[in-house]
């Protein structure tokens, strides 16, 4: 379908040559006021691939642009995640993993140039699409509109954004800069786009502003000019996002696009001198509690893994779509491409048994005083954390009862819940379950309901609809709790109890390596190491492992705690190379089940 589209589209397109990039300073940033874009007044084709520096452990970074260099690429597309850099209201995070600064310094040491997509939403199969929580405290907030409370936000993160990113453009390594994202598909408020073309604008940003939509949502993007500045042979044409795979949902397969099939496609777009960038061109790992979910009529949560079956995986492996890749794009260069980076070396260590086990509930007295209320309260608006609510993971509702029957959520669960009568599991609810028949007691008994965040939709119109936690029930008397992974560790581990933690040890002696973490006969939770949160575990798959970078790892002891939810083994295993689970070819899919 992609390819007919193309061909419809594109049968007065003139070629273009392309312009090796041989330094990174320049006085003209990129232009489009030809049939062709320019750069420093000469012509230039985009041969862009999407790399996001927060998917990517920092230490990594150099290595894959290194990759993505020798690749042939010349130009590195990346988002902005507002939630990161404003976890919470007003206080703002550049350093470290988030550092904007440092990134952009060795993409231009690599002699490559920055197409930034900063939103303030961003999709990206991240949680709210980048957008932060905290915003969904105001129960009339229309995200993604000219309601006050959304701009009023949005002229604070960008006060702040522009400023750090600002001097990476006149004569920088930022060539162009994307405005909002997708809205096309999204459209509601005719002045939305305006609005945000003039916070980049007002802001002294004077780069050539774009945007990226699908072909339905060309026609409803909202931009200054409407379709004609989109389907006129006077301007260059971008696929600005060329698929180079499919991201995965629990579940079901793991997505892959063969090689053979994007090559020829690819190769298509650049002999009609049409720009490109692919996504992803490494994908890497969506850390933590950050993936986002689909909703289009059912809710699906993502996967950890954000391998997106892209030519470098999320390893940082150059796979065979990578040397097809390598081998066309030099031809668009006028001389050889720098040698490919060698392999970072991986290990598989040896299975560690699990030591000591600490019950969830015996780790409540040392988590956030009960939060009492009369009717639940969702995450967001819990009094936790400066008051910006609790934005990932999940929250422990408690009540009394005094008899069984049907317990009925009334689908006001968002987006799992274990349920607990005296903290005995009977049973879960989610999207799909909303009744569970609560056994008979005598006297009063406590209820429970450990709710989890399963991600947060990051597409479509249901953004305003992702609160978490309970959002509306006849609860009384609930208090919340915030989970903590410390307390006194126990190492009976005969009859373990579930929820809960469970601790090893990892002693590498030498120099540590990537590996991948494998979890047989677990159920469902996640994985810590030295304190990081590598993600989601869940024995539906596909994905049947978990990323961990030798970067986070040390030489000697290294601490490994699993939280899980319903099913424990005895050790932990580890693997050089990933499990993706079952496969499906994404262009054998209907296109509709891809939106």
């Amino acid at each position: 379908l992609q390819r007919e589209r193309e061909r419809e589209r594109q049968s007065t397109i003139l070629v273009l040559h392309h312009l090796e990039v041989k330094r990174m300073s320049r006085v003209e940033g990129l232009r489009a006021n030809s049939p062709q874009f320019t750069l420093e007044g000469k012509p230039f084709l985009v041969l862009g691939g999407s790399i996001h520096y927060f998917r990517v452990p920092r230490a990594y970074w150099e290595d894959r642009l290194l990759k993505m260099k020798a690749c042939g690429l010349n130009t590195l597309t990346t988002y902005v995640p507002w939630n990161l850099h404003e976890a919470e209201r007003g206080i703002f995070n550049f350093q470290d993993q988030l550092d904007l600064k440092y990134s952009f310094h060795i993409i231009s040491e690599m002699g490559l140039w920055v197409i930034l997509r900063p939103g303030p939403y961003i999709c990206a199969e991240w949680d709210l699409g980048g957008l932060p929580s905290w915003l969904l405290q105001d129960k009339n907030m229309q995200l993604r509109t000219t309601y006050p409370g959304f701009v009023d936000a949005v002229n604070l993160y960008f006060d702040k954004l522009i400023s750090v990113i600002k001097p990476l453009m006149e004569g920088g390594p930022i060539i162009a800069v994307q405005v909002e994202n997708e809205y096309g598909s999204y459209a509601k408020d005719e002045k939305y786009m305006a609005f945000i073309k003039n916070c980049l604008q007002s802001r002294g940003i004077k780069e050539l502003l774009l945007t990226s939509d699908n072909w339905e949502g060309l026609r409803y993007a909202g931009m200054e000019g409407g379709n004609e500045d989109y389907f006129t042979p006077q301007k260059p044409l971008m696929v600005m996002e060329y698929w180079s795979g499919w991201f995965d949902v629990w579940g079901d397969h793991h997505h892959v696009f063969h090689a053979e099939d994007m090559l020829a496609v690819v190769s298509e777009i650049l002999e009609r001198g049409v720009s490109i960038n692919l996504y992803m061109f490494h994908g890497g790992t969506s850390f933590g509690f950050m993936n986002g979910a689909m909703d289009f009529g059912t809710y699906k949560p993502q996967v950890t893994s954000y391998d997106y079956d892209a030519p470098l995986s999320e390893a940082g492996d150059c796979t065979q779509k990578y040397q097809l890749l390598r081998n066309l794009f030099s031809q668009y260069h006028s001389e050889p491409l720098p040698e490919v980076p060698s392999p970072q070396e991986r290990r598989a260590y040896d299975p560690v048994v699990i030591q000591w086990h600490l019950s969830l509930w015996d780790s409540l007295h040392l988590t956030n005083k009960p939060y009492r209320s009369e009717m639940p309260v969702n995450m967001e608006n819990l009094p936790v954390n400066n008051n910006n609510g609790q934005s990932y993971g999940y929250t422990l509702y408690e009540t009394t009862i005094a008899s069984g029957g049907t317990l009925n959520s009334r689908n006001n669960i968002r987006d799992r819940a274990l349920v607990f009568v005296d903290r005995q599991c009977v049973g879960s609810l989610d999207n799909k379950t909303h009744e569970l028949t609560l056994p008979d007691g005598k006297g009063e008994r406590t209820l429970g309901l450990l709710v989890e965040n399963c991600g947060r939709v990051n597409y479509g119109k249901a953004l305003d609809d992702q609160r978490k936690g309970i959002q509306l029930s006849c609860y009384v008397h609930c208090k919340c709790r915030l989970l903590m992974s410390s307390g006194r560790w126990k190492s009976d581990l005969k009859t373990p109890s579930i929820p809960g933690f469970f601790q090893a040890r990892l002693y590498v002696d030498s120099p540590p390596r990537d590996t991948f973490i494998r979890l047989p006969g677990w159920g469902k939770g996640a994985v810590f190491v030295n304190g990081q949160n590598l993600g989601r575990h869940w024995f539906i798959g596909p994905q049947q492992f978990l990323y961990l970078p030798g970067a986070w790892m040390k030489s000697g002891e290294n601490q490994i705690i699993v939280f899980e939810e319903q099913k424990a083994a005895d050790k932990v295993v580890f693997a050089e190379n990933p499990d993706h689970g079952r496969t499906i070819d994404v262009y054998k899919l209907p296109f509709c089940t891809l939106l």
